[in-house]
């Protein structure tokens, strides 16, 4: 089993209180932790029709990103994980850390709605394998089951 999963089921398989901001702030952690050469991980809540920030580790980011706009927008509307070797290639991009230079976006779907996404940056170019997204989607599969909307 992957590292990054084994830790976060570590945490997380006693825990039954379902809280999100708990599971998803250490989630983040333990990723920004345990992955190497990236600049951001952190959540993205759908409300209100758009992206809101949530939990995340890094610089400062994007608040609310419209479901038109950048690479998370694109995974939300189409509920589909994404990687993107070259973020400066991506029409749309949202530069929130001119920094970042490749991308690998999850959606997290609960009860077959949009519930939020995992977004991940890298200074890196072509940072992001399919094994990594796989992985990644292995932990959202996991927190999904863990967290229910408050």
């Amino acid at each position: 089993m992957n590292k990054i999963l084994e830790t976060i089921k570590c945490y997380f398989d006693d825990y039954n209180e379902h809280d999100e901001i708990t599971i998803l702030s250490n989630t983040s952690a333990i990723i920004n932790q345990l992955f190497p050469d990236i600049n951001w991980v952190g959540f993205y809540l759908f409300k209100d029709g758009v992206l809101k920030l949530g939990p995340f580790q890094g610089k400062p980011a994007c608040m609310i990103i419209k479901l038109e706009n950048g690479v998370c927008g694109w995974s939300a509307r189409n509920m589909k994980s994404i990687i993107v070797d070259d973020v400066h290639t991506f029409e749309g991009h949202i530069a929130c850390d001119s920094a970042s230079n490749s991308e690998l976006v999850v959606p997290i779907i609960i009860d077959n709605s949009l519930y939020g996404l995992l977004d991940i940056d890298s200074p890196l170019y072509s940072r992001f394998s399919k094994d990594d997204l796989n992985t990644m989607e292995d932990i959202i599969e996991y927190i999904s089951k863990k967290i229910k909307r408050l």
